[in-house]
């Protein structure tokens, strides 16, 4: 397996080592209970460092501003939450429901791909509801990938992407995917390098964009060659596209799924999650190939029986009448982007404007990036300005010497944020200016 993430001491202080199974039962004590190889081969969680910290701060009373996870901090539409509460009181709503999802949440999806995408799909054959998009694309791993088989991912990764990978058995390959079209290039050598070493391509690449965590983005000529790529190396694409709904500047984020011919051979998730602030909710999507949706669809028959009726109900009337409200949110996200890549801009740290997603990822301004590492800079933050971001290496190699800012936090925290940070950070990141202007002033 690709490690991406260092292995770091559990709880207890014990080091783990190159096939440690942990300490020995004493002699006469209960017998050892050893879980599955693939259970031991996971490295530990690399944000577990700052949620700890994060929440021992809290328990001494520090009012800590958290910018470390995506986790959607507004309340969904009241409408759906009405939605939710009747269809819970009705007593018929509360047996098992289909693990694929109810006919009419499927047709709502549905009727969303053509809305938003021009995309016709079937939603019978072509579309199966997950619980969340997490849980979808773990449940597509084991459904497609075995023993031995390879997937290329992207990095800076979302940990599910690789890990997913790796728990059904396969070997993920990232590639750095903030240049899209080199992403693309750097696909198109390994199928190469695959074929000439005679083994089989990749079984599956994965697109994301909007990014998590970079937010990088790309236009609707990207899949076209993406899908072109797919059809001559013979790979299953399959796109993340948990974003979609989180756009700034007018920019829109497009779907594979529009190519013409991409439900041939690729699928796609998304997610009530961000859009519609139902994170909690787990209701997600994945739509595309018939064949792949059928796979999908019959692993998830034997590992669960699908959400919570009174859920699907309420994610119907979400995705029927949610279109103003979810607008309104990503200009919800769109000002406190604003205010947070403003702010920082004045104190010293200047940050590219995203034109989606909910994160902004930022480089470790100078003197701090030459001297410590993408933990120790967050660490430093939560530390001494009791502001909470998430590590770049915790989204492997790739994203050392960057941090990630969820916006999750309302205008005015975030601009309390950039004051905090300011008096951490801020004297610092002035000092090369000064600097400067003190050399120009001697030279002149």
């Amino acid at each position: 397996m690709t490690e991406l993430l260092p292995a770091q001491p559990d709880d207890r202080g014990h080091e783990p080592t190159t096939g440690d199974d942990g300490p020995e039962s004493p002699r006469g004590g209960p017998p050892e209970i050893r879980v599955a190889e693939r259970i031991a081969s996971l490295p530990p969680y690399l944000f577990a460092r700052i949620n700890q910290l994060r929440d021992e701060k809290r328990r001494a009373g520090c009012d800590v501003i958290d910018m470390s996870m995506g986790n959607p901090s507004d309340p969904p539409p009241r409408f759906v939450i009405d939605k939710l509460a009747e269809s819970a009181n009705d007593p018929r709503n509360h047996g098992y429901a289909p693990s694929t999802g109810v006919r009419n949440l499927k047709r709502e999806l549905a009727a969303k791909y053509l809305k938003k995408w021009g995309v016709r799909l079937d939603p019978e054959r072509e579309v199966v509801c997950t619980l969340g998009s997490k849980e979808g694309f773990g449940h597509l791993c084991l459904a497609m990938i075995g023993p031995g088989d390879t997937a290329i991912v992207p990095a800076p990764s979302y940990p599910a992407h690789v890990y997913g990978v790796a728990l059904a058995s396969g070997r993920p390959i990232p590639i750095d995917t903030t240049d899209p079209d080199r992403y693309l290039t750097e696909v198109a050598k390994e199928c190469e390098r695959a074929a000439g070493a005679g083994e089989p391509p990749p079984k599956l690449v994965v697109v994301n964009f909007p990014h998590n965590p970079t937010a990088t983005v790309v236009e609707a000529d990207f899949y076209r060659d993406a899908v072109a790529l797919a059809r001559r190396h013979g790979f299953l694409l399959v796109s993340d596209l948990a974003y979609a709904d989180v756009t700034f500047d007018g920019y829109e984020a497009p779907s594979l799924l529009a190519v013409e011919g991409a439900t041939t051979l690729a699928v796609e998730f998304t997610t009530m999650s961000k859009g519609y602030n139902m994170a909690g909710w787990r209701v997600g999507y994945c739509a595309g190939n018939a064949d792949v949706i059928r796979a999908l669809g019959t692993i998830k028959t034997y590992y669960d029986y699908g959400m919570f009726r009174p859920t699907q109900i309420a994610a119907i009337v979400a995705l029927r009448d949610g279109d103003a409200d979810v607008a309104h949110q990503c200009r919800v996200y769109q000002r406190r982007r604003d205010v947070l890549c403003e702010g920082l801009g004045r104190i010293g740290w200047p940050l590219e404007l995203p034109k989606a997603s909910m994160f902004v990822w930022a480089k470790i301004p100078e003197p701090f990036a030459s001297s410590m590492s993408s933990m120790d800079f967050a660490a430093m933050l939560l530390e001494q300005a009791d502001v909470a971001v998430s590590p770049g290496a915790g989204f492997g190699v790739a994203g050392e010497g960057f941090v990630r800012m969820a916006l999750i936090e309302n205008e005015n925290r975030l601009r309390q944020a950039v004051r905090q940070i300011g008096r951490v950070v801020g004297e610092r990141l002035r000092a090369p200016a000064h600097a400067a202007i003190g050399d120009c002033l001697r030279k002149g």
